[in-house]
């Protein structure tokens, strides 16, 4: 999705969540200012559908539960809140509020970049979401070709990189939570547009 800057004025964060809860377009929250989020492309709806049913098939039954693009996460040190493109929570599922709206304890975060969020995906939001003690993977997902780049909390707080790119015989694994998906499946029905 992408995040265009809407209001002049600061927000507080208790405003923030009042007029989210009330509205029918997303906003991603920082720093007092609001980002509307704009609709995604056809590739983008069909990657996110692809890795959100692959990955509630492999999880069911146990203790973890995954949520689409609607399911807000906060920052909580720093007071961001931001819409995944999908999230992965395990155990116990800690929320803001009695909402149920705000999620603070992700296991698994996977955005999928486009033209005008690749460089904020990789940067600034990374950043951000590396502050969240529960978050081990991070996942980004590209929409001009077959390549998947993840990155996996080690124990001594580092980031490890990897990048999965052939399409045929790539599996990447999602190690905290037991999954695998194969970059058949994310890019099943997708046509990358010739650059």
């Amino acid at each position: 999705m992408n995040a265009q800057s809407q209001r002049k004025e600061k927000m507080t964060p208790q405003e923030y969540l009042e007029f989210e809860r009330t509205t029918e377009i997303r906003h991603e929250y920082f720093d007092g200012e609001i980002f509307a989020m704009v609709g995604a492309s056809l590739n983008h709806n069909r990657i996110n559908g692809n890795i959100l049913q692959k990955l509630k098939n492999q999880i069911e039954g146990s203790s973890c539960d995954a949520f689409s693009s609607d399911m807000r996460v906060k920052v909580e040190t720093i007071g961001k809140y931001t819409y995944p493109d999908v999230v992965i929570v395990c155990g116990d599922i800690k929320l803001e509020d009695e909402k149920f709206d705000t999620l603070l304890n992700p296991v698994v975060i996977i955005e999928i970049l486009s033209d005008s969020t690749e460089a904020y995906d990789r940067g600034d939001k990374f950043t951000h979401y590396r502050l969240i003690p529960s978050l081990q993977e991070y996942l980004l997902v590209s929409q001009k070709r077959g390549q998947v780049e993840k990155y996996v909390r080690s124990e001594d707080g580092s980031w490890i990189y990897l990048s999965y790119e052939n399409i045929e015989h790539t599996v990447v694994i999602i190690e905290s939570v037991k999954c695998e998906l194969m970059l058949s499946d994310i890019y099943y029905r997708v046509e990358f547009q010739d650059s």
